[in-house]
């Protein structure tokens, strides 16, 4: 009765690939694994948002991302939000979670994100400036849009400040406040996957980084700096594209490949399947591997072409998501472009218990985004 429970954080992530969830616990000013979840079942929910995808235009001194076209304002389908609702209710229940409140990603595919260069003025004013130059660039109106903006440092330039723009629909936010209400949740807050990826695999390293989040749908990629994510490129490319070179390539059935792909993965990781060579296997998976080197390479162009970035150059390479376990693609990487590459370890700053261990390496890359959610307030 004279101590009262640690308070538990619950991280959610809606992606493409499943439900992941995690639910940290503060304990003597460190984060400790209370519980987690996910599931594996491939889901459409992002899809409700988008049209055929679109291209934004280089403008203003903006660096505007390739992105989906937004669905326009529209009633919030009920079946929908019923749907995934149980869903998550039942990953949570499955999990034991506790926390009755939670903090969502918002996906890359609906997200509008931009750096502005603009000449340094005061807040007040700064806010009506970017209402209007973000206006000029959304593909919809912007009294739809949920904005967000970060004022980036930049000591080498005085006279320009770069502004960091998030943008999202609203309907998006209405949508996932329904679901998570009929969840038996509260939705505390919603962020980038980038902010969550950043806070779970790089923390207080302010080396320039760049992060590869590979996705059952797509892949995209990040280049950090100053905590935040500087430039996003993404490319329709990940773990339902290996599982289609698999099954064509080995004649097997689509509800087998992904076990054999966990089995095979492993085998070549353990050097058990000498018949695969490096080469063999770069070659097998090319449609894979090349976009993924070029959009890397397309990724440091467009870092280097920003004002104040002309010196600089990522010094690492992180890979994430539930595709980064591919064998021989992290060293390729980092042999095409001279820079430290490997997967990363979400769980390295969360005490969890030792016995865990070797099941959370197993799904670490796919819970990163969910658990940089569940330290937005521990960190």
């Amino acid at each position: 009765m004279f101590f009262s429970k640690p308070k538990s954080y619950l991280g959610v992530d809606l992606g493409a690939g499943g439900i992941k969830i995690v639910e940290l616990k503060q304990e003597k000013k460190r984060p400790v694994l209370h519980t987690y979840g996910l599931t594996s079942t491939s889901q459409d929910i992002h899809s409700l948002f988008l049209t055929k995808p679109t291209n934004h235009t280089n403008t203003l001194g903006a660096t505007i991302q390739p992105n989906e076209a937004l669905n326009p304002m529209g009633a919030i389908d009920n079946i929908q939000v019923e749907k995934y609702a149980k869903l998550l209710k039942a990953v949570c229940a499955g999990a034991k979670t506790v926390s009755k409140t939670a903090v969502v990603s918002l996906p890359v595919s609906v997200l509008f994100h931009a750096v502005i260069n603009l000449p340094p003025m005061k807040k007040e004013e700064l806010d009506k400036v970017l209402r209007a130059e973000v206006k000029k660039l959304l593909n919809r109106p912007v009294e739809e849009m949920v904005l967000d903006y970060q004022v980036l440092k930049d000591v080498n330039n005085s006279k320009t400040q770069r502004v960091l723009i998030n943008a999202v629909p609203k309907e998006l936010v209405m949508f996932y406040t329904q679901v998570f209400k009929l969840a038996g949740l509260t939705l505390e807050s919603l962020e980038p996957e980038s902010v969550a990826l950043e806070r779970s695999l790089i923390g207080r390293d302010q080396s320039v980084a760049m992060i590869v989040d590979m996705g059952a749908e797509r892949t995209n990629f990040y280049i950090i700096d100053q905590s935040a994510a500087i430039t996003h490129n993404s490319a329709e490319l990940g773990g339902e594209k290996i599982n289609k070179i698999l099954a064509d390539n080995l004649k097997i059935k689509d509800n087998l490949v992904e076990q054999l792909k966990h089995d095979f993965f492993g085998s070549l990781s353990n050097k058990s399947n000498p018949q695969l060579t490096k080469e063999k296997f770069l070659d097998l998976f090319y449609p894979v591997v090349d976009p993924i080197v070029k959009e890397i390479e397309y990724g440091f162009e467009l870092y280097l072409k920003q004002v104040g970035n002309e010196s600089k150059r990522p010094e690492k390479i992180i890979l994430t998501g539930g595709a980064s376990f591919m064998p021989y693609l992290a060293d390729h990487i980092s042999e095409v472009f001279k820079i430290k590459c490997y997967v990363g370890d979400p769980w390295g700053r969360v005490v969890y218990q030792e016995g865990l261990k070797p099941l959370l390496h197993q799904v670490g890359p796919r819970m990163s985004v969910a658990l940089g959610l569940a330290l937005r307030n521990l960190v």
